[in-house]
């Protein structure tokens, strides 16, 4: 049977590759795994932060664009991303590792009818803690992060999305995805890719006004999980027999990917499980150092010096 498993990753936009690494890599403790460029323009960083490997569904992703200019907040865009923890403690853990190291942050209130916390980024990207009801089969805590294991982010649950036809992204949703409503309340509706499952949920909102225009921290696309290339295929007919354009399957080199825009103007990516991030780095090093795609491994010297080095002090 052919169905999205959750969430693959979220990509988002950086101003500041250093300060979003020690944001990501020593405030919230995860690992990253993957250290290369954007492959349509490799002047520019693309950073992945997971667990110990980079499980699908524990991905955030970031494009450095040093002049990204501030986000101008609207509708038709992908508004917070929700991360789990595995309990109330976890919150209370986290607000107050929040309030020692400054990280701007809210009480700790509910979110989806679940425990949450919110925060931002450097970016002045809108996260939020969140309260997970089960523990998730796919998540590998990593043994070296500064955060203890029972107080790690498991990986991404709810992502928020506001839009002004809400009835347009519920038929791309539950009609040819296959989500199920998991509950409604006014302006929000809660969809589940899998019932019961806070990994693959997305929060629809429905507000008018203008379109957000997108700067350093906004999230480019929500990327969303099948199992392989037969399943990837499976989906681009379905996306094409809905009217939706795409470019068709692209090799990542660690994933395989497609990509459309839903008529919203969410730009969604459904991208494979595999082959993952140890295709070219053993366990231990991963992104330690920068990794290039074979297509692009002969312009290294050139995309080298195009890059700004990376710091790693804690």
């Amino acid at each position: 049977m052919t169905y999205i498993a959750g969430h693959h990753h979220t990509s988002m936009i950086t101003k500041d590759a250093n300060k979003n690494n020690h944001f990501y890599k020593n405030i919230l403790g995860l690992r990253r795994v993957k250290m290369t460029v954007n492959q349509d323009d490799p002047s520019m960083y693309h950073l992945f932060f997971g667990d110990e490997i980079g499980s699908p569904g524990t991905e955030l992703t970031f494009f450095e664009i040093p002049m990204a200019g501030r986000t101008h907040k609207g509708t038709n865009s992908i508004t917070r991303i929700g991360l789990l923890v595995p309990s109330y403690e976890s919150l209370l853990f986290w607000s107050e590792r929040f309030k020692q190291l400054k990280v701007k942050h809210g009480e700790i209130t509910e979110y989806t009818h679940r425990p949450s916390l919110s925060f931002e980024d450097p970016d002045g990207l809108q996260l939020v803690l969140i309260v997970s009801e089960q523990s998730l089969s796919f998540w590998r805590g990593w043994s070296q992060s500064l955060i203890p294991k029972e107080h790690q982010i498991m990986g991404m649950g709810p992502v928020e999305m506001t839009v002004r036809r809400p009835e347009k992204l519920q038929d791309t949703l539950v009609n040819m995805f296959g989500y199920s409503i998991s509950y409604r309340e006014e302006k929000l509706t809660v969809y589940q890719s899998l019932a019961g499952e806070p990994f693959g949920e997305i929060v629809v909102i429905e507000k008018d006004g203008p379109d957000e225009r997108p700067g350093r921290g906004s999230v480019h696309h929500l990327a969303i999980r099948v199992k392989d290339e037969e399943e990837l295929k499976y989906w681009e007919s379905k996306v094409r027999e809905k009217g939706f354009l795409t470019n068709g399957i692209i090799d990542r080199y660690y994933f395989k990917s497609l990509y459309f825009r839903e008529s919203n103007g969410i730009l969604f990516e459904i991208a494979t499980d595999g082959p993952g991030f140890t295709i070219d780095t053993d366990l231990v090093h991963l992104g330690e150092t920068l990794d290039l795609p074979p297509f692009l491994e002969e312009r290294r010297e050139e995309i080298e010096k195009m890059l700004k080095p990376i710091e790693e002090n804690e």
